[in-house]
C-alpha cells in the first residue's frame, strides 16, 4: 500500500474514480480487499475506500482516533454492536473501538479518521425507512444523515430526467453514486463512481434515469 500514501490528498483538485473499473487490493487481513479512493498514510490516518469482506472475514479489535463513517453497499456488515444490512449508514465517533466482521460477506464505503474531534454522536440509520426521507428541491428526495458545523451528509434520490440548478460547493462536495448514473457538464458517472470536487467548485447536475447518491458537503476546507 506504500504507493497509496498521500494518495488523492490534495483537496484543491477534482478527483473521479469509477470503482467498478479498479482492481481489489489486499489489506492486512487476507479475506478483506479494498479499493483506495484517498489515503494519507499506509495503515492509519485519513482514508476513504470501498472495502470488500469475503465470507467469514474479520478484523481484530481496533480504534478510530478521529471516527469512522460507513455506508453498507451489499451484504451484511457486523461488529459487537449488531448486524447492519445493505442500506445502513453508521458513524462511530472519535475514540471508538470495534471488531468488525461479515458472516456471509459484504461491501462497504468507509471513511476513517475524518471527524472533528468534538463530533461525538454515534449514528445508525436504516436508509430504507421511507419515513426518514424529505422533499427536496424540484423532484428530489433527501434523507439527512448527519450535520456538524459546516459538514453535512445525506442520501439524495433523483427521479428520471431531473435537471438541477447550477450551484457552487462551499467547503467542497463528495459524491458516491449508489445506483443509476449521475451527470454534469464535466462527465457521466455510473454506479459506484466516487467524485470529490474542491471548495467553491461549480456544476450543473442532471440525470437521465432514476439515480441515488450519497453526498457530503462543507468538509474540504482544511
Amino acid at each position: 500500500m506504500k504507493e497509496f500514501i498521500n494518495f488523492n490528498m490534495d483537496f484543491s483538485k477534482k478527483v473521479v474514480i469509477n470503482t467498478l473499473e479498479k482492481e481489489w487490493i489486499d489489506s492486512p487481513e487476507s479475506q478483506v480487499k479494498r479499493i483506495p479512493l484517498e489515503r494519507s498514510g499506509e495503515e492509519s490516518g485519513h482514508v476513504t475506500s470501498v472495502v470488500e469482506y469475503k465470507k467469514g472475514a474479520a478484523f481484530k479489535e481496533h480504534s478510530h482516533p478521529l471516527g469512522e463513517e460507513i455506508l453498507v453497499l451489499e451484504g451484511v456488515f457486523s461488529d459487537e454492536t449488531g448486524d447492519f444490512p445493505a442500506g445502513t449508514y453508521i458513524r462511530n465517533p472519535p475514540g471508538s473501538r470495534h471488531s468488525p466482521f461479515s458472516k456471509d460477506g459484504c461491501k462497504i464505503l468507509v471513511k476513517l479518521d475524518q471527524f472533528n474531534e468534538n463530533d461525538l454522536e454515534r449514528v445508525v440509520i436504516n436508509t430504507h425507512d421511507e419515513s426518514l426521507w424529505r422533499p427536496g428541491i424540484g423532484g428530489l428526495k433527501v434523507l439527512p444523515l448527519h450535520q456538524y458545523e459546516t459538514e453535512s451528509c445525506a442520501l439524495v434520490k433523483w427521479p428520471k430526467n431531473e435537471n438541477f440548478q447550477k450551484h457552487a460547493h462551499y467547503g467542497g462536495e463528495e459524491i458516491f453514486v449508489l445506483s443509476g448514473t449521475f451527470i454534469d457538464e464535466h462527465g457521466s458517472y455510473p454506479k459506484w463512481t466516487w467524485l470529490r470536487s474542491p471548495h467553491l467548485s461549480t456544476h450543473h447536475p442532471r440525470v437521465d434515469e432514476e439515480t441515488l447518491i450519497y453526498v457530503k458537503t462543507g468538509h474540504l476546507l482544511k
